[in-house]
């Protein structure tokens, strides 16, 4: 349901707009026009089609009171009132969808941005591990086959070849919005390859979906930053190992701590890790101003703390479900290959429903 009160003020404040720019005090204020000119451009992508929503209704109240009107339900002008009753209905739906669109849209900025992704095992030692490599692997195969970039940024591989953790960037349009939900505890029930007994063991993986800020909106003092150069580590005794090429960086003021050593090069290092820097400095402000405004981390289903568990992937029934929605498929094999789109429909459908509900509670 459309939040109502609150199109309607946007209807009013379009109208009090343009009444402003019409005064010839105003039109002499070149600022005061460039502001109002601009919140009038921001408001009419939603004033447009509520207008014409709201005309669309009228019409089909009229036809409805003039079908009431005729005698015969089988008369050639019945049927053609509700052929374009069925017209102007589908129009309507059309209309609502798109303002909904928009209001979802505008209510997170950072959706069109790139995401940064941290995947680590948590309980259940190297079986956690591994499903961590799993979920990479799953999240890997969605982005590409939705025309998204993946790139590694940093990993620390366990003993049989899984991330203890892995931080990787995913690129693209809107790339943060098809992940954005992903934040939480994933759990995992299987048989571990190492059981001998057979015994279902349940591990757990936290997944942590952050916006990747640009370079121009964090700014990072040099002074501000601590930089430490050491040689990789990892199994095998690759040659990383014989060069000082990862990097660690201390961000002093905030004590936050980032560290990378996946490539070769110390240069290209040190500058994947200042983007998960700028990335956490980015998500460390969002979150102090929506503290301070008391506002619901970008209004997604559930809080997206990193704690929360937010799905189980059942490997003996083949099946995984969200405890957010209550949504279980049965498709394991298909979601672990990156077949995502039937949860992250499912929980934008959710977050829009719930949006709605505090848009119109709030007016």
């Amino acid at each position: 349901m459309l939040p109502r009160r609150r199109l309607e003020k946007i209807l009013d404040r379009v109208q009090e707009i343009e009444n402003l720019l019409a005064e010839p005090e105003v039109a002499r204020n070149a600022s005061r026009v460039q502001t109002l000119s601009k919140e009038l451009a921001d408001l009419s992508g939603l004033a447009k089609p509520f207008r014409e929503l709201l005309r669309i209704e009228k019409e089909i109240q009229e036809i409805e009171s003039l079908s009431s009107k005729e005698p015969s339900p089988d008369s050639d002008l019945h049927s053609l009132y509700r052929e374009e009753k069925e017209k102007l209905a589908r129009r309507l739906a059309e209309l609502e969808g798109q303002i909904e669109t928009r209001l979802f849209k505008d209510a997170d900025p950072d959706a069109e941005r790139n995401a940064m992704m941290e995947i680590r095992a948590g309980t259940g030692g190297e079986e956690a591990a591994l499903f961590a490599a799993d979920l990479f692997r799953m999240y890997s195969k969605y982005a590409q086959s939705h025309g998204l970039g993946v790139e590694v940024m940093d990993t620390s591989i366990s003993e049989k070849g899984g991330f203890k953790e892995i931080i990787f960037g995913i690129t693209g349009p809107e790339a943060f919005r098809h992940f954005r939900y992903e934040s939480g505890t994933h759990r995992v029930q299987r048989v571990p390859a190492t059981e001998a007994s057979g015994r279902i063991h349940t591990s757990a993986v936290t997944v942590v979906v952050l916006p990747e800020a640009e370079e121009v909106e964090i700014q990072v003092n040099p002074t501000d930053l601590r930089i430490d150069t050491f040689r990789s580590s990892g199994p095998g005794g690759q040659h990383v190992n014989k060069t000082d090429s990862a990097v660690r960086i201390t961000h002093v003021p905030s004590g936050i701590v980032v560290s990378c050593q996946d490539e070769k090069s110390q240069h290209k290092n040190k500058t994947k890790a200042m983007r998960i820097l700028r990335t956490r400095l980015f998500e460390q402000r969002r979150k102090a101003q929506e503290d301070q405004i008391q506002a619901t981390r970008r209004k997604q289903v559930g809080s997206g703390d990193r704690s929360g568990k937010i799905r189980t992937y059942n490997f003996p029934d083949r099946r995984v479900t969200d405890h957010r929605i209550g949504l279980t498929l049965h498709n394991l094999d298909d979601i672990l290959n990156g077949r995502l789109e039937e949860f992250f429909e499912a929980l934008e459908k959710e977050s829009r429903a719930r949006q709605m509900e505090e848009e119109e509670g709030g007016c």
